[in-house]
């Protein structure tokens, strides 16, 4: 089976640095986004200087019709997809007791039913195949929890539960489950912050920077490629150190 791979949060800091560097390591990649056309529209022009093969879609991986759906139409253009990379996330900074019940059910809808979509959208065509790779992003605050971040933490470390359970359950049909958990990566979620808060920040990370959105898509395409054969329901924490 040719090499192919269904992306979420394409238009993302992780997620078009995952698309770019999978597209350069011979993948045909379907890339979903939401929203942010003008990085949709960079990630393209990156893509068609390389000459790689493929397509765009807009998803709201929150709505399972329509992922179901978009999944479909882009199985049946490439042709299926031997691995799937969940990237699509959403971040709040807020009190538990400041976040409305609406704002919960838009963290939990994109960041762990998200990936609940894609995944159940992919899994049986890996199970016919006897073979597939999953990686989700998750984060260090899925597995450390962070101030402020309760929900978004919570998540997060849906995420990780999920992978590690379903790594499990997939194992003996051939499919490998994994999850990187990134730390403070130099991307647009970030942006809230002050340059003396990012420096501030820096300053408590062991490497003493940030980390790129380039060094988690070495991750991802680490946890796809061959040398990873015999690991599974693994989190690779990204962070520079700091936890």
């Amino acid at each position: 089976m040719k090499k192919a791979v269904f992306i979420t949060g394409a238009s993302g800091g992780i997620g078009s640095a995952v698309a770019l560097r999978l597209a350069k390591e011979g993948y045909s990649v379907a890339c979903c986004y939401h929203n942010g056309e003008a990085e949709i529209n960079s990630l393209k022009k990156s893509l068609d200087e390389i000459g790689a093969d493929c397509a765009f879609y807009r998803l709201d991986v929150s709505d399972s019709e329509q992922t179901e759906k978009i999944f479909g139409e882009a199985a049946a253009k490439f042709g299926g997809f031997s691995a799937l990379v969940n990237c699509a996330g959403i971040a709040l900074q807020k009190l538990l007791t400041d976040t409305a019940p609406e704002e919960f059910d838009a963290l939990t809808g994109v960041n762990f039913k998200g990936v609940y979509n894609t995944c159940r959208a992919a899994i049986p065509d890996m199970v016919r195949n006897g073979c597939g790779k999953i990686v989700n992003i998750s984060s260090m605050w899925g597995v450390y929890g962070a101030s402020c971040e309760a929900v978004y933490s919570a998540t997060k470390a849906a995420v990780i539960g999920l992978t590690k359970a379903l790594a499990r359950e997939l194992a003996p049909s051939g499919i490998q489950v994994n999850c990187v958990a990134p730390g403070a990566i130099d991307t647009k979620m970030n942006d809230n912050l002050t340059a003396d808060e990012k420096a501030d920040f820096a300053s408590e990370i062991p490497m003493g920077r940030f980390g790129t959105p380039s060094e988690i898509a070495g991750a991802v395409a680490f946890l796809l490629g061959d040398d990873s054969g015999y690991i599974t329901a693994q989190v690779i924490t990204a962070d520079g150190g700091l936890t």
